[in-house]
């Protein structure tokens, strides 16, 4: 372990919310909030993200004619108390029959176990879209459907897919999210069917195969896709997800400002429920199957 990490705080006077999902897409360690602060941590410097953070800023200036004050700090601290005290601030949460924890926390016996340590990837259960996304994995997975898990992060969703009797398969674009889930994966002594680098858009078009690290053929339907993602993202990607969703589509990291928004892109399908949490939504959809398969 480094001798010190960098700290890299984020403050603006509008678009906190946009501002955020913008990080997490980017940013998989966790991203703690401190009243009107967005603080990341990690082993290496933040330049390059605050750079990309202000051309986003730019386009948001742009888009909605306003002028946005962005105030941010880097520093570069002693690991020493900060990972003590970051364990000791890192409790389990409850999410329906799911009970989430680091490593180093005891289980609940009553609850469905899922360890997930916060520092390898951002998805812990204590932000309200992975919470949302449980919420509804609980309702619609049955052992033996198959599972997607689009944007996987820590892994979390499709862990908890898996805890419930679903055979997972799961997908990033960032290397050490894979690399977390993979990890989590094992924390957890659950097996991905499939876990590779690179975006949904890499699925072949034929039948299940192929090794963990996403070589050969894979499903061309799962019988539920999750994606917890940015709105952006998610109405992007709406018709491969489309193609790809045998029965449930559940969609999540979507701020209620732009539910409209992903409500019109997804209008051929059917909703099922809303879970909202603050400004966080997730959405269940379930296809119509009487128009057939793609």
């Amino acid at each position: 372990m480094e001798n010190y990490y960098h700290q890299f705080s984020v403050k603006v006077d509008r678009f906190k919310e946009e501002v955020e999902s913008f990080l997490m897409d980017r940013f998989y360690n966790g991203i703690e909030e401190r009243e009107e602060w967005l603080i990341l941590r990690g082993d290496s410097p933040f330049y390059q993200l605050e750079k990309e953070l202000k051309k986003y800023l730019h386009n948001l200036e742009q888009l909605f004619g306003v002028k946005i004050e962005l105030e941010t700090s880097h520093k570069k601290l002693e690991n020493r108390d900060w990972i003590e005290n970051y364990k000791n601030s890192i409790t389990g949460v409850e999410v329906g029959k799911f009970y989430i924890r680091p490593s180093w926390r005891p289980p609940k016996p009553e609850k469905i176990d899922l360890q997930i340590d916060p520092d390898l990837a951002f998805g812990t259960g204590h932000h309200e879209t992975t919470r949302g996304a449980l919420k509804l994995l609980e309702k619609v997975i049955r052992p033996g459907d198959t599972l997607l898990d689009v944007g996987t992060g820590s892994g979390i969703l499709g862990i908890a897919g898996a805890k419930l009797g679903a055979v997972v398969s799961g997908c990033d674009t960032d290397p050490l999210a894979v690399e977390s889930a993979r990890r989590n994966g094992r924390l957890n002594k659950i097996e991905w069917e499939q876990l590779w680098l690179g975006s949904v858009e890499k699925i072949e078009e034929s039948r299940r195969g192929g090794s963990e690290k996403g070589e050969g053929k894979r499903a061309q339907k799962y019988t539920i896709v999750v994606a917890n993602i940015v709105a952006e993202v998610l109405i992007d990607l709406a018709p491969k997800l489309k193609q790809i969703t045998g029965k449930y589509l559940i969609l999540s990291g979507i701020i209620d400002k732009y539910l409209p928004k992903v409500l019109n892109t997804y209008r051929d399908l059917k909703l099922i429920e809303q879970v909202k949490e603050k400004e966080w939504i997730a959405l269940l959809f379930k296809k119509n199957l009487s128009k057939g398969s793609e």
